[in-house]
């Protein structure tokens, strides 16, 4: 699975942010998202459905990279059903926007939050949304009260459905989308403002309506005794959906990329397990390399050092690929390397021997990049030097590619130190 991130990743930096890139993304975090079939396939409706059921897979998740990935999927999809024609239907426009604000919430976005509650409140009619709701269920931590609420709903369905000895009673674990807006806006407000004043007023004249849920009522009387009365004028009209609440590709690539070198270094582990007797194998090269990526020179070359000292007198190691997925791990002269292999034999790359480097080598590569970003001595940097030499005598000849960014390695000392 995490070759599919590197390559959704790798995909996503070369390319537009296609609607296929995040279906294919999606069906490999979570497998298959069935819809039913007489749903348009494009249509605002089924990204709604794939969104909702992204929700039940983040909440049943710890925090980590990978409930973080499936998070910005989630507002994906959501913003991707305000996009199309169909959003103009009030029930799809109000839900996707009081999702994304939970989501923006859920990663302290807290300011993007309130404006999607915003636009929420500005919508004219809630008339086609009071028999589409928010389901509690699937709603991510977003505090105590809300948690107590939704708790408090369940037994109380619990206790009707046995006092009535109905099989199914209405499922009550819900809240209207006007008013979990109105909920969420002031819980952002009391968290970025220094004053706890609120929009209480326009929160309880959410419930004056034909229709009245036990969650809003014990939502409100949950946040009454919190909060002071300070009212808040909001314009009744509709608004687009933010420009600037778009999706942030670069955040998604990095959670991917992050996320496989995680599960690479495991892989390592493991091959170090099943074949350590016979093979000299570091298992924090792609460790070292994201973190070189990152700009984490310090860490970087205490990692890549290290993995030198223990590669040097292997006599069977690892080697990292440069297929597409990879070469987005490495910085521009290592790409500019590599394509140049291709123009001078476009079809190296169909021996895996041409498109691999040892771990010796590029951990030998980190460690000088690190040492000059970092200015290191020049008495360390022959040190490096010596290590080189000794690299480029124990790889065969064959090995075109280590050779090729050894000496590159080599030529970047030497003309550092002269």
């Amino acid at each position: 699975m995490q070759l599919h991130y590197l390559h959704v990743a790798y995909n996503f930096s070369s390319s537009s942010f296609s609607d296929e890139l995040i279906d294919v993304l999606a069906t490999i975090s979570v497998l298959s998202i069935s819809t039913r079939r007489h749903i348009s396939q494009h249509s605002s409706e089924l990204s709604l459905i794939k969104a909702t059921k992204l929700l039940k897979v983040i909440v049943m998740k710890s925090r980590g990279i990978v409930q973080l990935i499936e998070i910005e999927l989630a507002k994906a999809y959501l913003h991707k059903a305000l996009r199309y024609k169909d959003s103009d239907s009030d029930f799809i426009y109000c839900l996707a926007n009081v999702y994304l604000a939970v989501l923006y919430y859920t990663t302290r976005q807290y300011q993007t939050a309130i404006d999607h509650c915003t636009l929420v409140m500005r919508s004219q009619d809630h008339s086609q949304c009071s028999s589409h709701v928010v389901q509690g269920e699937i709603l991510p931590k977003i505090d105590d009260d809300i948690d107590s609420v939704v708790g408090l709903a369940v037994f109380y369905q619990h206790i009707r459905r046995a006092a009535l000895n109905h099989q199914q009673t209405q499922h009550v674990a819900v809240f209207s989308t006007e008013m979990f807006a109105h909920y969420l806006h002031n819980r952002c407000l009391s968290i970025t403002q220094t004053s706890a004043n609120v929009e209480l007023c326009r929160l309880g004249k959410c419930t004056n309506s034909t229709l009245v849920l036990i969650t809003e009522v014990l939502a409100l009387k949950s946040v009454y005794h919190k909060f002071h009365y300070r009212p808040i004028t909001v314009r009744n009209c509709r608004q687009k959906s933010l420009n600037a609440a778009e999706l942030n590709k670069s955040e998604l690539v990095e959670l991917l990329q992050k996320s496989a070198v995680e599960h690479l270094t495991i892989y390592r582990q493991l091959l170090t397990q099943d074949f350590g007797s016979v093979a000299t194998i570091v298992t924090t090269d792609f460790e070292a390399l994201y973190a070189y990526k990152r700009g984490d020179y310090q860490r970087c070359l205490l990692l890549s050092t290290k993995n030198v000292h223990t590669l040097l007198n292997a006599t069977c190691m690892a080697s990292m690929f440069t297929f597409s997925m990879f070469i987005q791990m490495f910085d521009d002269d290592i790409v500019s390397l590599t394509a140049l292999t291709l123009i001078v034999d476009p079809e190296c790359k169909e021996v895996s021997d041409n498109a691999n480097v040892s771990q010796l080598t590029v951990s030998l590569y980190l460690m000088t990049q690190c040492q000059l970003m970092l200015r290191h001595s020049v008495m360390s940097l022959v040190s490096t030097l010596d290590c080189i030499e000794d690299a480029q005598r124990r790889h065969p000849a064959d090995r075109t590619l280590d050779h090729l960014i050894l000496k590159m390695t080599k030529r970047k000392i030497l003309k550092y130190i002269t």
